[in-house]
Order: structure tokens, then sequence, then C-alpha cells
């Protein structure tokens, strides 16, 4: 019996999981998301297009893969049908490729609302949220209130829609915040309307039963690691188990059907939104990371924050996934840089840490380690083999300390700049 593989961010998010699902898709029958929601932004370059990805799997580009959106996700109807429409004017037959979990939550308009009003209220204390409205639904989802894409078929599914309206309407009264769902309510619908085309199925069942019949699954997670609703940055997380562990929560698998798990890191660090970056970079060096990796949010369009690799974090979150694999990302965007510092143990109240510890906060002092840039481009790289001695000690030395092998590099953002040792 095949096991399901995993692909996730080791870092704030934005470590580049589509580019890697688009990779490794050949390899694969199956591409399954198994939570988040379209606060993702999953951005796959190849025949010289962009596509950015919210709520569907990387895999949908590919001829003959199935792709599974799992019981983990919450799904937007408008923005996924949006999603859906451009892929299809691609000439791709989604509907043959894209099967959605029943048992996956529905984001509301009024979950957006409550989102933007409660990100408002917060003042200087905003989590930077994407206002998608995926923390009010994952509310839901616990307080055991929430709309599922099983739901849609059920003949009273306009009457639990408004029941859950009206819920969400009155807790709106308690702000101080105007709004109107009209227009985005009506997209919703359509959105509903055009989902009904799918196969809604229980995915658990799916997904088990092609492992039975030794289908190969990559799972591919969404935003990172450090961003995990338990173990990430709280409250500066998102509202999901963005861990290996989420695998089996988000689509229905045993701890012991977990195989390869390969984690995404940047050659460096980025963070979108508020919350504690311990490498942050306040200077010239950060903003040139900024432009030349063009670090900007793919689902929201913001300037990402950018600092140094920080292996105590990274450590952290190969050490929380059971990573077996790891795949360093953007690594050209190092490309001119003299000195590149790497952050190997924290300082705080005066004592020195060598984990990730409960109190992330700006009180945190980065002790850095430094190396000689390759100072060269690496972009038309093919194979490890002819990497400057610089950038290979690089690598060494950051699989000297997590205890696991860069096993994909990447030099670029097409299919084709990607070295796989």
């Amino acid at each position: 019996m095949k096991k399901v593989d995993v692909v996730l961010g080791l870092q704030w998010g934005d470590e580049g999981k589509g580019k890697v699902v688009d990779v490794l898709t050949p390899n694969y029958n199956v591409i399954a998301r198994f939570q988040g929601g379209p606060n993702a932004g999953h951005s796959l370059h190849f025949n010289g297009e962009k596509f950015v990805l919210h709520t569907v799997p990387s895999g949908i580009f590919r001829e003959g893969s199935m792709n599974i959106i799992g019981n983990g996700v919450v799904i937007d109807p408008a923005i996924l049908a949006e999603e859906i429409a451009q892929i299809e004017a691609t000439g791709v037959d989604v509907c043959a490729r894209l099967q959605i979990s029943k048992r996956a939550h529905l984001i509301l308009p009024t979950h957006r609302v409550l989102d933007a009003a409660s990100e408002a209220a917060k003042g200087k204390a905003k989590i930077g949220s994407t206002l998608k409205g995926i923390g009010p639904a994952y509310m839901d989802k616990t307080g055991r209130n929430g709309l599922r894409v099983g739901d849609i078929l059920m003949p009273d599914f306009m009457e639990r829609y408004n029941t859950l309206k009206a819920k969400h309407l009155e807790q709106l009264s308690h702000y101080d915040y105007v709004f109107d769902i009209t227009t985005y309510e009506q997209e919703w619908f359509k959105g509903i309307e055009s989902l009904r085309r799918f196969k809604f199925v229980e995915s658990e069942q799916v997904v088990n039963n092609l492992l039975q019949e030794d289908a190969t699954i990559l799972a591919e997670g969404a935003q990172g690691s450090l961003l995990d609703i338990e173990f990430g940055t709280y409250p500066f997380v998102t509202s999901s188990n963005t861990l290996c562990a989420g695998v089996c929560t988000g689509l229905g698998v045993a701890p012991t059907r977990i195989g390869e798990v390969y984690g995404i890191f940047k050659a460096y660090c980025t963070r979108v939104g508020s919350g504690p970056f311990p490498t942050e970079l306040f200077d010239a060096t950060g903003e040139t990371l900024r432009q030349v990796g063009n670090e900007f949010g793919a689902t929201t369009g913001r300037p990402r924050r950018c600092g140094w690799l920080d292996l105590v974090a990274l450590k952290y979150a190969v050490m929380m996934n059971g990573v077996t694999g790891l795949i360093m990302m953007k690594s050209d965007v190092l490309n001119d840089f003299e000195t590149i510092k790497v952050a190997t143990a924290y300082e705080l109240n005066g004592e020195m840490l060598d984990y990730f510890p409960y109190e992330a906060d700006e009180n945190i002092k980065p002790v850095y380690r430094e190396f000689k840039g390759w100072n060269c481009d690496i972009c038309g790289v093919r194979n490890f083999e002819e990497f400057p001695q610089e950038f290979k000690d690089y690598v060494a030395f950051i699989e000297a300390e997590t205890g696991v092998p860069v096993k994909i590099i990447s030099v670029g953002p097409d299919r084709e700049e990607t070295i796989i040792r």
C-alpha cells in the first residue's frame, strides 16, 4: 500500500510551494490540498506564462492528474468559481481533473465582513489578515455552526445559509463597521451554481481507496509551518494546522500513511503581515532582498518583510514536520551579495537559546554566522556540480545543521530552473 507524500512550507508562507508541486506532479497521480483557503497564493510559471492558484491544487495543469480539495480546506465559492474560469480559459478540463470534499467548509460573504470588522477593531494590534474570511469560517467550523460543501446538495440549503447569515449580522451589529454585501452575495451564489458541476466526494474514502490501489498521492500545504495555529507565532498565525499533522486531519489519512515529507524554504526569510520575525532587516539589504526577490504577496500584493535565513526557526519546523527532504527556493536572489548571514541561535534576556521559544517576540536578538557569498549569477546552473564552491558550502552547512538533505534547489521561477539532486 502506497503512502501520502507531503510538500509544505517551513517558514511564514510564500516559500514557493506552487512551483515545487508543479515540478513534482509528474511523479504523482493525485494532488490534494489539505488546509487553508483562498489566503493561499501558489504561483506557477511555465511556457512563458504565470498562474496564481488560491484554492485549486497545483497539479491542475498536468494532463491525467486528479486534484482533490480536502475537508480541511475552507472554500469561498465566488473566488473558486473565478479561479476555475481562468483555468478553463486556458483549455484545461477542470471538471475532469478536480474533486471537492463534501466536508470542506464554506466561507460566506458575511465571514469576509466579520474578518474585516474584527481586524479594523484591533487597530495597531491587528494580525495582518488577508481579509478573505478564513478565520471566521474556521471559528464557525470549530463552533459547530459552519456550512459545508455537502450542504449545497441539501433541500434546506437556503434555510441553513440564512440562519448562519443572521447569526453573523447579529455579531456585526456590535462593531462600528459599515458594509454592503449585496453585490458579493450575488457573486457568491453564482459561484455556488458553478460548483454544482463538480464531483462532491467523501474525500477521505477516495484518498484511502486510491492508496489501496497503489496510486501516488502528494498532499499540498498552504501558508507555512510558523503560521500553524498550534505551534506558530501565535496570535499572528493562520487558523489551520499547516504542519504535516494537518494532512491526517485535513484529508483523513492515518499517521502511518505519511511517506516522504518535503519541506520548502527560501535561502533567506520573508513574512507578510504582523508578528515576530527575528532576522528581519530594515536596511538597504532588506530592501534589496525585496526588490530582487520580487517579494510582494501573490494574493494581496503587499510588500513582504525580508531578512536573513533563520536556522533556529528552520530546525524547529523540520522537527515538527518530520521533514525527510529539504527544498531550497530563490537561491538566485542571493547572487550579488558579498556576505550572507545565517541566524544560528537567539539571545533572549541575556540567555543564549538554540531552540524556538514561546516568547517569540521583538526581544529576540539573532546570533549570526557569516558566509562568503558566491557573488555570481547561478540562474543558468542545471547541475549541482556546476555551482560555485561558496554556494555548495552554504547548502552543506544547512544540511549539517538540520540533519536533512537538500534534495531540490530552485534558481529561478520557471519549471526548468530547478536542480533535482
